[in-house]
């Protein structure tokens, strides 16, 4: 893929003739693609197993849900911190810090199962997901500052790449998960997932460039008041909502519901994992070359993710049959509708953060990488959390029209916010005009003057 990179190994100017990947870039996306392969493996080899394993230790659903949500709730916080002191502690210390942490407790993970029913190994859960969240969140929040400063004119085309690895993960993830706990039992998936981790943080310290910078003056609470960046957060709330709602829910739904053994119910989540990493590329690439496009592939991706999610049990109203060919394909397309609104935030909110006065450079970039991944973790709290609960009160096809309805509700205020858009900045532009007219009316009579 080529970039335009300066003699130096940063990124140049957009008109710069494009080269080959520099030395330093080509270690950046090594780095980052080790940490989106780990991350997503631990986040989805939960999946297949966990939910039975806590029913089988008396966890109801609704703490099972708690359980895969407060990872979320913390990450959130922890992305906020990491994102505004990012240029304090250093980029590649809280990297490579982040990946070793989580190497270790998710070893530590796969022993919660010798700790007795009940009340310690719900609260062994909490504190192993609380410490997971907290060490990724920080890797997470480095590696995406770390690849904006590095392609700075390709944004969304490296990292709708590297999503590749992501979808990597999803997809090696929960089959994986599924037939090590079939196996071998409950610890291998988290020794074995846990002991990778552990191997990358070696290579990461080796090669991972240092890149340093000045603290900014801007804050969150400023990025985040910004109309369009609120209204992209609230995207980004829905769709992580929404993929979060599956971690607890779909597993048991599709366990009750056609009878499949564990092992299997792990390639129930490839149709999303794989939809998602082969069109993640694609919308990247389309989000660069043609910038115009972006909002409507937000948009749209919502729009569709939510009429994914009516029929994915089906919701009973639309008196369709719970098929298991159905359900994959509505996958499917549901990781392709993920893809086509996720890429496009990143470009969308660091536009408009430079547009509103932000300096270039890391600060912006930890700011804008840390909303970005505290956003996505209060819907991955919400989605899980809830999810568990209306699963036990109205089942899986209610739970699931539930989640559709708020992304539909985000993406359609999104596509009102960007139609409405032309208009309101005529008359910001307008305002400016008369407002210097008047300015220089008001100093006329000064500068005539002997």
């Amino acid at each position: 893929m080529p970039v335009c990179v300066q003699g130096d190994g940063s990124a140049g100017s957009a008109q710069e003739t494009p080269r080959r990947l520099s030395r330093e870039q080509l270690f950046v996306l090594i780095s980052t693609a080790s940490l989106n392969l780990g991350s997503m493996m631990f986040y989805s080899i939960l999946g297949p197993f966990f939910p039975k394993e806590a029913e089988n230790k008396g966890v109801s659903n609704t703490v099972i849900g708690m359980i895969f949500g407060c990872y979320a709730l913390f990450d959130l916080v922890a992305s906020l911190v990491f994102g505004k002191y990012l240029v304090h502690i250093g980029a590649k210390f809280m990297f490579v810090a982040g990946m070793f942490v989580s190497g270790g407790v998710t070893i530590l993970f796969g022993v919660s199962d010798q700790v007795p029913e009940g009340p310690m190994f719900i609260a062994m859960c909490f504190l192993v997901r609380v410490a997971d969240a907290v060490s990724f969140s920080a890797a997470v929040t480095a590696s995406s500052s770390v690849l904006a400063k590095a392609f700075p004119n390709n944004v969304a085309t490296v990292m709708g790449s590297l999503e590749i690895f992501s979808g990597l993960g999803l997809v090696l993830g929960p089959p994986l998960g599924g037939f090590l706990y079939q196996s071998f039992g409950y610890q291998m998936p988290f020794i074995f997932l846990g002991c990778i981790l552990l191997l990358m943080v070696p290579l990461n310290m080796c090669i991972l460039p240092n890149y340093e910078s000045d603290p900014g003056e801007h804050s969150f609470w400023k990025l985040i008041t910004l109309p369009k960046v609120t209204l992209i957060a609230f995207v980004i709330n829905s769709l992580s909502s929404c993929f979060g709602f599956l971690d607890p829910t779909l597993s048991l739904f599709v366990l009750e519901k056609f009878n499949l053994p564990a092992g299997y119910v792990g390639l129930v989540f490839l149709g999303l994992a794989l939809s998602y990493t082969i069109s993640s590329p694609l919308f990247g690439l389309l989000s660069d070359k043609m910038p115009h496009l972006r909002k409507w592939l937000l948009v749209f991706g919502n729009l569709i993710t939510a009429g994914c999610y009516m029929l994915l049990g089906p919701v009973p109203v639309l008196h369709i049959k719970s098929q298991l060919w159905l359900l994959v394909l509505i996958l499917v397309i549901n990781g392709i509708s993920t893809g086509m609104s996720v890429i496009p935030t990143f470009p969308e909110i660091l536009g408009c953060a430079y547009e509103n006065g932000f300096e270039e450079g890391l600060s912006t970039l930890g700011l804008v990488s840390g909303l970005i991944n505290a956003m996505w973790s209060v819907g991955a709290f919400i989605g899980p959390t809830l999810g568990g609960f209306l699963y036990e009160k109205i089942g899986f096809e209610w739970a699931a029209a539930v989640q559709g309805l708020w992304a539909l509700t985000s993406g359609l205020a999104m596509g009102l916010f960007y139609l409405l858009e032309p208009s309101r900045r005529k008359r910001s532009k307008l305002q400016n005009i008369l407002s210097t007219e008047e300015e220089r009316t008001a100093l006329l009579p000064d500068e005539i003057q002997p």
